[in-house]
């Protein structure tokens, strides 16, 4: 899949198209199993278009520090070392789990790809298998994020939601250990692990909307590497990449940051672009939900994602979208 025999590195900030094709690209990536998985398989990827690959493992603040994930302190936590990998030409690419990214863009750095998009759902796991519905009163469910807890507890309200933090065999180690009667993951993580035998229940979309860009993978390169960008532009997935643009630019026009209560999810059916959202509050007691759809043209998917994001974030703000966020900020 990679081959760090090959030649020698290829700087992110010049070189034509013959020099990409004939260099190593250097792909950044976090050291955890699952971001290893994805920085693997753009590896793939790429050798099966013809491009010789090395990966670059860095350990991110995410990585290390294991307390709770809190908004402002945190925007950005597991993509930022990958990024300034770029930035100081200690790589030519970067792998991020998309709803990892923040919206706030790099002015030197550019998402040049989306490769075709996974499996979206959330998924409840715990040795029983509960749904939702079944989990006993009072029940011990961990999640690392706010958009998770806020969806259960709008759902059962007497549940006792906690934090977790850890890779994603950390976290099915503390529930093995009883610290937590269940767990919620994304069902993708699980899949990409190839971790069948997982005790889980995947969650309807109308009970557990996913994040903006949940299932997705991003690829980022250097501004100005050109070559680069024209290579790594082969994996985009033209459907992934409008439907996930529709959800990150709702998040960005609420001012919501990747850690605020909002989920969001985009599909295209039979030529209609769809998008289905939800704002909360963090207890899960107040709860805006908006959906809309427009007919989709791929010649034009950047401007049909932004008239549909724009549509939905007009109708969300003015019943309250804004404040609900900031108030979740407090």
């Amino acid at each position: 899949m990679s081959d760090p025999q090959s030649a020698g590195p290829l700087s992110t900030h010049a070189g034509s198209d013959a020099t990409a094709a004939d260099r190593l690209l250097r792909i950044a990536t976090r050291e955890s199993p699952l971001a290893m998985w994805q920085a693997e398989h753009v590896a793939s990827l790429l050798h099966s278009a013809g491009f010789a690959t090395k990966l670059v493992p860095m350990v991110s603040g995410g990585d290390t520090d294991m307390r709770p994930i809190e908004s402002g302190r945190q925007v950005g936590v597991f993509t930022k070392r990958i990024q300034q990998a770029i930035l100081d030409d200690e790589a030519d690419i970067a792998v991020h789990s998309l709803k990892d990214l923040p919206t706030e863009v790099d002015p030197n750095l550019v998402l040049a790809a989306v490769p075709q998009r996974e499996v979206v759902q959330d998924c409840l796991v715990s040795h029983a298998k509960w749904t939702i519905a079944a989990l006993p009163k009072g029940a011990k469910v961990g999640t690392g994020s706010r958009r998770r807890a806020a969806q259960l507890r709008h759902h059962r309200p007497d549940l006792d939601v906690q934090p977790i933090r850890g890779n994603v065999q950390t976290r099915l180690e503390k529930l093995r250990v009883g610290e937590y009667d269940a767990i919620m993951l994304a069902s993708a993580g699980l899949t990409r692990l190839q971790m069948d035998e997982v005790s889980r229940v995947e969650l309807p979309l109308d009970q557990m909307l996913p994040a903006p860009g949940q299932g997705a993978l991003a690829i980022e390169v250097h501004r100005d590497a050109e070559a680069i960008q024209r290579i790594v532009g082969t994996l985009n997935h033209v459907h992934s990449r409008a439907t996930v643009t529709v959800e990150r630019t709702l998040l960005a026009s609420l001012n919501g940051g990747c850690l605020a209560p909002i989920a969001a999810y985009a599909q295209i059916n039979d030529g209609v672009l769809l998008l289905d959202a939800v704002v909360l509050s963090t207890d899960g007691t107040q709860r805006l939900d908006e959906s809309r759809s427009i007919a989709f043209d791929p010649s034009q998917w950047e401007s049909c994602a932004k008239t549909l994001a724009d549509q939905a974030s007009e109708s969300l703000a003015s019943r309250g979208a804004r404040e609900l966020i900031h108030d979740t900020r407090m």
